[in-house]
């Protein structure tokens, strides 16, 4: 099979290109649920969406967004036909594996100030050690102001970070399994050692809320009601001697989400309303009023049915039943350091183009959207129509391997769903890589199913 690098002509090499770097670069600004959809919204903005709040009446053509506790983020392009007639929706979700601090965070010991943290999602906690780190997030006070804070990222920003023990006193940890290397309990963030003078009790921990109250004027109470993330300092670079991949943290899944959100932005008056739905907490399992367990989606699409005279519930299934999505989520691409745990026939290669799963799940499928065959055989002659270049791929051999996305739970709506993303390295860690040729092609898979699809 030739890779996309190769199916290109120059003139397509150069936009994608252009197109990969427009994503690094959007990468590196979006290290939080919070700032992806705070930077989408300006995206969206720009590309003529309006708050679907204001709406009046829905007409074929008409750009709207609508946004969920900060967190959530939807995007739709009216079609021409009535939504009760079924949607176009690509769905992924904009959280990531990081560290969160604790409520009770800051403490001093043994003449070092430390945060105390929580892990998020699935890691490999020995990853997170020895590496600059910064932290974003947001504290809201009780006088019901909100400050937002990223310490790390600029030039002239101090790093944070978790200490790893030395080589030469490391004789007994080299004997641990690797889950037991680096325990949760130890991913604690060194912040200072300077002590603040004149101060007799806890100097250096002093020294530094001094510093958060003078550049933030925020209280050590605050952090009661803080949602402060951990995440790898610096910004997402090319990869490779030859620039054709991008190491980044966050690629799981905003890489999907930043793809999905540009194939929207090309729609203009489409058949079906296109959707495109970016949502939080897929990595903790979807959980909680912005992960998309949550009814929100459903409310939402029940007040657009609203602005077209249907009301009933009828209509509203029928809507969900109608409606076609793919689950826009990453995949694992093969690594040839670790063959074994692939099936070479049906893994996905960096170039390949987007990735198909059928299903996840784990061990016989277990809690997986299993998409039919129907369904799959319209995606393909969309690919086909649209000159995608696509991969079909297994998340490791079975009894290996294993993951979920967001799409059991939009197939329980009774619509029909597949698994569709872009490749990865290094999945959770916390720099993954990706193929810009997959970024581009993924993007233009979304597009043409947005398009054709129905």
């Amino acid at each position: 099979m030739k890779t996309v690098w190769e199916k290109y002509d120059d003139e397509k090499l150069a936009e994608l290109d252009v197109f990969a770097e427009e994503y690094r670069q959007f990468l590196s600004l979006t290290k939080t649920e919070r700032e992806f959809v705070t930077e989408a919204v300006k995206a969206a903005e720009a590309q003529g969406f309006k708050k679907l709040e204001n709406a009046k009446k829905l007409k074929a053509g008409d750009r709207y967004y609508a946004v969920n506790r900060g967190k959530n983020l939807c995007l739709f392009v009216i079609g021409k036909k009535p939504l009760t007639d079924g949607m176009n929706i690509l769905g992924a979700h904009i959280d990531s594996p990081r560290l969160d601090l604790k409520q009770h965070t800051i403490y001093e010991k043994d003449g070092l100030a430390l945060l105390d943290t929580h892990y998020y999602g699935g890691i490999k906690k020995y990853q997170w050690v020895a590496r600059p780190m910064a932290l974003h997030g947001i504290v809201c006070k009780t006088d019901g102001t909100c400050v937002n804070i990223v310490i790390g990222e600029k030039a002239d920003d101090p790093v944070v970070g978790i200490s790893d023990l030395l080589i030469h006193l490391a004789q007994d940890q080299m004997k641990k399994t690797a889950d037991k290397v680096v325990t949760g309990e130890q991913l604690d963030v060194l912040v200072g050692s300077r002590p603040l003078k004149d101060t007799d009790k806890d100097p250096v921990k002093a020294y530094i809320l001094k510093l958060l109250k003078d550049s933030y004027d925020i209280e050590e109470d605050d952090f009661l009601s803080a949602e402060i993330e951990v995440v790898p300092a610096g910004d997402a670079r090319d990869y490779g001697l030859d620039r054709s991949m991008i190491m980044g943290y966050g690629h799981d899944d905003r890489v999907c989400a930043y793809t999905s959100m540009r194939a929207i932005f090309d729609m203009k008056k489409p058949e079906r309303t296109s959707c495109c739905i970016l949502v939080d907490k897929e990595e903790i399992g979807s959980v909680g009023n912005t992960g998309m367990e949550s009814r929100w989606f459903e409310s939402l699409i029940a007040r657009m049915l609203d602005k077209q005279g249907k009301t009933s519930i009828v209509d509203l299934n029928d809507a969900l039943a109608n409606s076609k999505m793919l689950s826009s989520d990453v995949s694992n691409a093969f690594d040839p350091n670790y063959p074994e745990v692939c099936d070479p026939r049906n893994s996905a290669y960096f170039g390949g183009g987007i990735v198909f799963n059928k299903f996840t799940g784990s061990r016989g499928k277990s809690h997986s959207n299993d998409a039919h065959p129907e369904f799959i055989a319209e995606v393909r002659r969309a690919m086909a129509e649209g000159d995608v270049q696509f991969q079909t791929c297994e998340l490791g051999k079975v009894d290996v391997g294993g993951g979920g996305t967001i799409a059991f739970i939009l197939s329980n709506l009774n619509m029909d769903v597949m698994d569709a993303g872009i490749a990865v390295h290094n999945m959770h860690a916390p720099c993954e890589v990706v193929s810009k040729a997959d970024v581009f092609e993924g993007y233009r898979a979304y597009k043409a199913f947005l398009k054709r699809i129905g």
